[in-house]
Parts: C-alpha cells; sequence; structure tokens
C-alpha cells in the first residue's frame, strides 16, 4: 500500500501545483448598445510565449465566461461572436480579474472575413465541434486516446463513448456511417493523425428532415478528416511476438476519397483480445430503421444458441481470427451504396468453478461445479445498403443482410454435492442462417405532411445439438434411460423463422406547437420447431425417449396488426406527446394431437413528456405498456432436456404477461462549467407473468410454466458525474437496482429480494507534459434475500491507471487493479491484483514504432464473480490468460 499512498501523493501535489499556477479571467460578454448578453462567444488567448498553449472560453447562456491562463504569461485575447466586430486586447495573467466585454455590431456592409486561427470548439444548436489540434500533443496513437482529451468526452476500456452524459449510438466519418456505426470499430482503429475535427451531434437522424418528427434520442460523433487525408489511403499495421509462441497481427487500412471509401481491419492474436463481443453482436445484427422494433417482445437476441459462446469474456486459452471490410460508393449525388463484410474465427478454452447454493422452503442446498470447455466458433455477417436521395425531400433505403454461423464446442462437468458426484462429457453444435430484406421509404409532401414506410422479411434456421456422456444414471425419474455401463444422451434441434413486418407512420404538423402522427402496422411470424432426444446404447441400438412423452412439434403463428394515434405539443418549456395504440394479437401452434389458438385486443398507452429548461438540461418522463408472449420452447406439450441437470414441459396454452414502464431522467451538460451531470430512475411492474414452476431433488429440476398474476417490481436507478477542474476531472458515477420477484418451487411460492448497488469515484489528470494519473475506487455490495436465507456479497476494487510522454518520443502506459471479493453467506474472500504496463517509443516523423507490453504482471490465473436466479445463489470463479509479454513492432502509413 506504500506505493498507492506515493501515487496518491504526486497526483495530489499535481493538482495542488496546477491549479496554483492558473489565473482565472472571468465576467460577462454584452451588446454594447443594447446590454443583451451574447451566448456562445468565443474567447481565445494567444500567449506572447510561443513555448505555451493558447487557451479558450465560450459564454454560457448567460454570456457568462471563464478563461484559465497561465500566469504571469501575456496574452493577446481575441473575442468574436457572429455579426459583432471582432474585440482584440491585450492581458498579462497576474492575479484573478473580473472584466466585463462589451461588442460593437459589424456594420451592414460586407467585409472581407480572414480566418486566421479556427476556433477550438463551437456550439451552434445541436451540434458541437472540437477542433482536435487545440487538444492533442501528437502523442496521440488512435481517435480514443483524442477523445480522451475533449471536454465533455468520455472513452471506456471497450471504446464506448460517452459525450454530454449520453451514450454515442453512432459514428460517421465525413458525413458517412463508418461500418454500421459502431463505436468501438472507430475509436480503436481510426488513426489519430488523421482526425481534424470531431463533430457531436444530438438528437442525430441520418434522414434531415425527419428530424423534429422521429422521437430521437441517438448521440452521433462525426469524423471530419485532414485535407491530405480526404483523397488518401492511410492505416497502421502492427505486429508482434512473445514468448510461448505468443503474437499479434493487427492491420487497419483506410482510403478515402470524395466518392469511394474502404476501411480494412484484421486482427489476429492468441493474447486474449477478443475483436467481437456480445455487445457488438447486438449492434451489428440487423439494425434497420427506427419504425420496426421487437413489436411484440417476441425475440430476443440474447437469448439465440449462437450468443452464448460470445458471452465468454475470459479464458485461459484464446485465439482470435478477425477481419471487416467496408466499401461506400457514392454512385451519384443521389445514390450511395454501403456494404460491410465481417468474420470471425476463435479458438477459446474456458474453466469455471462454481459454488451454487440452492434454496427452497425446505432450506438450502449447496453444489461445487467444475466445468472445462473448448470451443470453435466461427461467424460470417454482411450488410449492403442502398441510399437514394431523388430530391431533398425524399429518402429510399434498401438493406439486406446475412448471418451465417458454425459453433462447436467440447468440455467436461464434474458436480459434486452431498449425495451425488457425477463426471460428464459435453458436446455442442450450433449452426445457424439468417437473411433478411428491409426497405425505408420516406417523403415529405408538404410542410403539413409527412409519410414514413418500413418493411422486412427475414428467414432464420438454427440447428442446436447437444450431447451428454457419463458413466452413472442421471436424471433419476425424469428421462427414461436404459441401463447400461455407460450413457450417451443426444439432443437435436431445429427452429426455422419466417416473418414479415410492416408499419406506415404520417406525421401531421399542423404548426410549429402541435403535430398528430398516426401509425398502422402488422408482424407475422411462422415458427417451426422439433426437438428430439435418444439413448445410444453400447450394444449400437437406440432408446428413443418420443415413446415416452419427449420430442417437440411445434408449428407456431404469431401476428399483431395494430393502430396507433399520438398528439404530440410543445408548450413554454415542455413537449409532450401522448399515445394510443390499439393490438389484435393472435398467435396459435399446432402440435400432435393438439391445436390452440389464443388471441386479445388491447389498448396500450405511452406517454413521453420533456422540460428543456435550456439547450443543455433537460428533463424527461416517459410511461409505457408492453406485452410479453410465451416462446416456442415454452409452448411445447412434450418434456424436453434443459441441459444434464433440467427437464423442461411447456404449456401450450400459455396466455400473454403485461409490464407497465416508467422513467425519469435528468441530463445537464455546461461546457462553460465542465460540468456533465446524468440522473435516472426508472420503475417497472409485472402485473402479470410467464413463471417457471420448478420441482427441485437435489440439483436436478423439472420445469413447467404457468401464468403468475401477482404483481412483481423492480426499480433502477443511475447517477453520473463530471467536473473539470482546469487540468483535473473529477467524476462520480452510481447505479443501483432493487427487485422483489417470487419463486415457485416445490410447490411454494416465496418473494426474493435482491438489492445492489455499485458507486465508483474518480480523478483524472490531463497534464501536457506531467503524467497523467487516473485515480478510483468502486464499492459494489449486493444483497439476496430468500424465504430462508440472506446472501451478501461485498466487492471493490481499487485502480490506477498511468500515462506518461518523456523525452518527447517515448510512451509508457501502466494499468493496476486490486479486487477484493467477499462473500458473507460462505464467509468467503479473495484478494487479487491485475497489471498491464507498455512502453512504446516512435521518433517524430518517422513511420516505425516498438512497444514492449505485459499483460497480468502478477499472474494472477482466476477471477470472482456472482449472480442470481429464482432460487440458484452462484459464486463464480473464472480462469484468465497468464502473464503474456510483447514485443510489437508498428508502422505508420
Amino acid at each position: 500500500m506504500n506505493k498507492f499512498f506515493v501515487l496518491i501523493c504526486i497526483l495530489f501535489l499535481g493538482v495542488i501545483n496546477s491549479l496554483g499556477q492558473t489565473i482565472v479571467l472571468r465576467g460577462i460578454v454584452k451588446d454594447t448598445t443594447s446590454g443583451t448578453t451574447l451566448a456562445s462567444t468565443n474567447i481565445l488567448a494567444f500567449p506572447k510565449d510561443s513555448d505555451e498553449r493558447i487557451q479558450f472560453a465560450i459564454s454560457n447562456e448567460k454570456g457568462e465566461y471563464v478563461l484559465r491562463l497561465e500566469k504571469d504569461v501575456t496574452y493577446s485575447i481575441e473575442v468574436s461572436y457572429l455579426g459583432y466586430q471582432k474585440l482584440v486586447f491585450e492581458h498579462t495573467a497576474t492575479q484573478d480579474e473580473t472584466k466585463n466585454l462589451v461588442m460593437l455590431p459589424r456594420n451592414n456592409e460586407l467585409d472581407e472575413v480572414v480566418l486566421e486561427y479556427k476556433i477550438p470548439i463551437e456550439v451552434k444548436e445541436d451540434t458541437i465541434t472540437y477542433q482536435t489540434d487545440a487538444f492533442v500533443t501528437g502523442e496521440e496513437r488512435k481517435l480514443r486516446e483524442v477523445l480522451k482529451k475533449l471536454p465533455g468526452i468520455e472513452v471506456d476500456r471497450e471504446g464506448n463513448v460517452t459525450a454530454q452524459g449520453k451514450k454515442v449510438t453512432k459514428v460517421l466519418v465525413e458525413d458517412k456511417i463508418f461500418f454500421t456505426g459502431n463505436s468501438k470499430l472507430a475509436v480503436n482503429n481510426i488513426p489519430a493523425d488523421a482526425v481534424d475535427q470531431v463533430q457531436v451531434l444530438d438528437n442525430y437522424n441520418k434522414i434531415g428532415f425527419l428530424k423534429g418528427l422521429q422521437d430521437s434520442d441517438e448521440l452521433a460523433l462525426n469524423i471530419k478528416l485532414k485535407e491530405d487525408k480526404k483523397k488518401f489511403a492511410f492505416g497502421d499495421m502492427e505486429a508482434g511476438g512473445g514468448v510461448k509462441d505468443r503474437y499479434l497481427v493487427h492491420p487497419n487500412l483506410f482510403y478515402y476519397s470524395p466518392k469511394t471509401n474502404v476501411n480494412l481491419i484484421g486482427d489476429l492474436n492468441n493474447i486474449g483480445i477478443k475483436s467481437f463481443t456480445f455487445s457488438d453482436y447486438l449492434e451489428f445484427n440487423g439494425g434497420f430503421g427506427k419504425l420496426i422494433g421487437d413489436i411484440g417482445g417476441y425475440f430476443a437476441l440474447s437469448r439465440d444458441d449462437f450468443s452464448q459462446f460470445l458471452n465468454n469474456t475470459d479464458f485461459r486459452v484464446n485465439t482470435n481470427r478477425f477481419g471487416a471490410f467496408n466499401l461506400r460508393q457514392s454512385v451519384s449525388s443521389k445514390t450511395d451504396i454501403n456494404s460491410y463484410v465481417l468474420a470471425n474465427g476463435s479458438s477459446t478454452q474456458t474453466a469455471t468453478n462454481t459454488l451454487n447454493t440452492y434454496n427452497n422452503s425446505d432450506g438450502t442446498f449447496n453444489e461445487n461445479r467444475t466445468e472445462e470447455n473448448d470451443y470453435d466458433n466461427f461467424f460470417l455477417i454482411g450488410k449492403a445498403t442502398v441510399e437514394h436521395e431523388p430530391d431533398p425531400e425524399e429518402n429510399v433505403t434498401l438493406n439486406s443482410f446475412v448471418k451465417l454461423t458454425e459453433n462447436t464446442g467440447q468440455g467436461s462437468i464434474l458436480t459434486q454435492s452431498d449425495n451425488q458426484i457425477t463426471f460428464f462429457n459435453t458436446l455442442q453444435d450450433v449452426s445457424a442462417l439468417e437473411l433478411k430484406q428491409n426497405v425505408e421509404y420516406s417523403k415529405r409532401f408538404s410542410r403539413a405532411q409527412t409519410l414514413s414506410l418500413e418493411a422486412s422479411v427475414a428467414f432464420q434456421q438454427n440447428k442446436p445439438n447437444n450431447t451428454w456422456e457419463t458413466d452413472q444414471a442421471f436424471l433419476p425419474g425424469l428421462i427414461p434411460l436404459e441401463e447400461d455401463n455407460a450413457y450417451q444422451v443426444f439432443q437435436r434441434k431445429e427452429a426455422r423463422t419466417t416473418s414479415f413486418d410492416l408499419v406506415i407512420k404520417d406525421y401531421w404538423v399542423l404548426n410549429n406547437f402541435n403535430h398528430i402522427y398516426s401509425t398502422f402496422g402488422t408482424n407475422f411470424h411462422f415458427d417451426d420447431f422439433t426437438s428430439s432426444e435418444i439413448q445410444q446404447l453400447s450394444d449400437g441400438t437406440n432408446n428413443d425417449f418420443s415413446d415416452n412423452g419427449f420430442g417437440n412439434h411445434i408449428d407456431y403463428r404469431f401476428n399483431d396488426a395494430f393502430l396507433g394515434l399520438e398528439y404530440k405539443f410543445l408548450t413554454g418549456i415542455f413537449t409532450v406527446k401522448s399515445g394510443l395504440f390499439y393490438h389484435n394479437y393472435t398467435w396459435d401452434n399446432d402440435q400432435e394431437e393438439l391445436s390452440v389458438t389464443n388471441s386479445t385486443q388491447v389498448l396500450l398507452p405511452a406517454f413521453n413528456a420533456e422540460a428543456e429548461f435550456n439547450s443543455s438540461e433537460k428533463l424527461r418522463f416517459q410511461y409505457k405498456q408492453q406485452l410479453q408472449f410465451p416462446s416456442i420452447e415454452q409452448l411445447g406439450g412434450s418434456f424436453m432436456l434443459g441441459g444434464f441437470n433440467s427437464v423442461r414441459l411447456g404449456l401450450p396454452d400459455l396466455q400473454n404477461g403485461r409490464t407497465h414502464s416508467y422513467s425519469l431522467n435528468y441530463f445537464k451538460f455546461s461546457l462553460f462549467r465542465g460540468l456533465n451531470l446524468n440522473a435516472g430512475l426508472t420503475y417497472n411492474k409485472r402485473t402479470q407473468s410467464i413463471k417457471n414452476t420448478t420441482v427441485l431433488e437435489g440439483i436436478n429440476q423439472f420445469v413447467t410454466y404457468t401464468m403468475f398474476n401477482q404483481p412483481e417490481n423492480s426499480v433502477n436507478a443511475n447517477f453520473r458525474f463530471g467536473k473539470r477542474i482546469n487540468k483535473v476531472k473529477l467524476s462520480l458515477e452510481s447505479r443501483g437496482s432493487y427487485n422483489e420477484f417470487f419463486q415457485l418451487v416445490n410447490d411454494n411460492v416465496s418473494k426474493n429480494l435482491s438489492r445492489s448497488i455499485s458507486a465508483t469515484g474518480k480523478v483524472e489528470t490531463l497534464f501536457d507534459t506531467w503524467p497523467n494519473v487516473e485515480l478510483g475506487y468502486t464499492k459494489s455490495p449486493s444483497i439476496y434475500t430468500t424465504a430462508t436465507n440472506k446472501n451478501t456479497f461485498a466487492n471493490s476494487t481499487f485502480f490506477v491507471n498511468l500515462d506518461y510522454v518523456f523525452f518527447n518520443d517515448f510512451h509508457l502506459k501502466t494499468d493496476f487493479e486490486r479486487i477484493e471479493f467477499v462473500n458473507q453467506g460462505q464467509n468467503l474472500r479473495n484478494i487479487f491484483d491485475v497489471a498491464n504496463a507498455s512502453l512504446f517509443y516512435q521518433k517524430e516523423d518517422n513511420p516505425w514504432g516498438f512497444e514492449v507490453s505485459a499483460t497480468n504482471l502478477f499472474d494472477v490465473r482466476s477471477k470472482r464473480q456472482n449472480s442470481f436466479s429464482d432460487f440458484l445463489i452462484s459464486d463464480q470463479s473464472t480462469a484468465i490468460m497468464p502473464r503474456i509479454v510483447m514485443f510489437k513492432i508498428s508502422y505508420k502509413l
């Protein structure tokens, strides 16, 4: 801990020194004749000493400005505002002062305007433009390092970007979508020296005339390239090797011209860098227009079989092969073609050790489970888009999407409990195909009338297969095993889905303060699902479980036809939209000797209200009702294996669930004060839901489904605060949840409660020549209460990151985490340290760079985590990659 104390002291002294050397010039910018304050006025301070940096400020909505200057430095200060004469004066920063600035209106005659210096930050309505040269020092390698130095923008380790307290949902380069707009691909691959400007576009809509009509909470980054990069090939290539045959190859190649953009990103490594994650999968999987959503709550990407492979983020061995290609061609001034292909192959080995605690009315039951798996995964995702804009009032977009996956896994499971020790070998094989065609059409007929249409047709085929092998009988009384020397059970499943979606929306603008929107749509799904289980005996014969009630063949049809009417009005600072949607839902399924038809007609209300106190401060309230429908597997009228310790039986006539959702969010962002505040509260109430009914005997589970009408509640809260004071950034982030839900186990109904909170405090320096340090602490307690016991977990993390450029050409980066995990219920406590370091060397104006890096310096081999479900509490230890030391060479094109 002495080292930690030294680092804290260095950081504290640096902060004090930084604040002590800063002089503040503040005041109000006014019109000389009317005395009206002028918001968004640019104030630039040019030092007489060329070794000092240019300083700048922007006046806030009250005309107030704060200009931070270096002590004893003389500046030439220029004040500019559109329509006013430039104000220039000289100022020596000896002490804090207040000086009001009075601007003279410009004469009507047209003067020649010569721009000698680009304004570092320019604010225009929903757009903030940063001139990156005003913030960078030249040592930055990737876009992410540039963004971290821009006021009001933050980038996390994965490459997710937050601006003005909101998550960036799209990234554009030269006003064109980069791949699909995924921020991770952009910030981790675009070279820093190619970036000229970064624009933050709030309420982004790719179709200009729909802005203000379609509700958009999207926030986009638009990357403007330097002039010499706008028709140029650029990029970088990195290759490295390390002990124990470690390797890395990472090329990034970009070609930009006014009509043609080509991007190529590759990654080949066996050091644990995973280029494509589950969150990326959700973002890349289709993502077409705004009108068609998951209307019935019917599909969930997070539950598909392919996504389970992507959920593995920790492994003891990993080889990753990733390639992404993007081509955009402007066929004419009205037509663009954009396409991308992503392919990923990976080989991973995972290992987990889990302590499972099962809760029921009779008490608790513990199981120790050890799992090891070896996966080989491959997927290919491709999308082609043709966008045609005949005129500024009309837009047509065609999208074609394809996804291919092939994944295999083999592993072992050792489960140990008081009265049972069983070892399994497992095999998994998942293959899938998805095709989707989509068309979007929007046209503004007049200022008062705009129409949007979106239609899509899709086909999905999914084939997940599982095999369990063991030397002793399992699931006694639940599966019809025949006695044998060894037991081998095969499960085969296949699901086919064809869907069609259509939504038409009319926007009627009565005037600037009143809009009426009407919506018509329909949503068809046709599903075919089969499942079968057999036991292969040692003599080569098969024991078909279908003779004992196993095996499903389901034809499922789902339709949602709906009409909606919404009224939106503006009064003062309030924008209010209320809507009512009539839905006619029908869902029916045909199974062997059984046919079930269900329907329901409902009116679902929706309400949105927003108070905009000013352009950077908003309060938003939302309410909506949604229905949830059963998945096809929940409708299966025959038994189906759910795993080595689970059998499931569906209910063909399951009805729908209903959820009420309320949310309240507050946003405040101020470049003037360096302030960023974001707080939110969400309350969900399920008045009717589909619940699992579980018969639990030891670790074996027999699961059926039922409709449950007792209300269940959940509350989620989040808070994010950031404040920049000169060269120091302070932040506090917290989120918490409270959930009450019922478990139905062994004919007993009991209420469970889960409560969790996570709070992180962080301080970060932004010096030009000093070492920069990020220091923080996270505390995450959680409590899970059942009818029979109470479990408390307390996780905490202390972290410190160092970023230091020295001797101009050397760049040192280190990060350290001390993680403490406490399971009070089992009296377990675990502390481990994780550290990484790298030293990069590159001469200025030399394309070659050299780097030595080390990950997991302390060679920690596992990490811990916990999770809750209806009746199961899990405390899990997961194997991670060992220490890896690499030497890398990079070349910048």
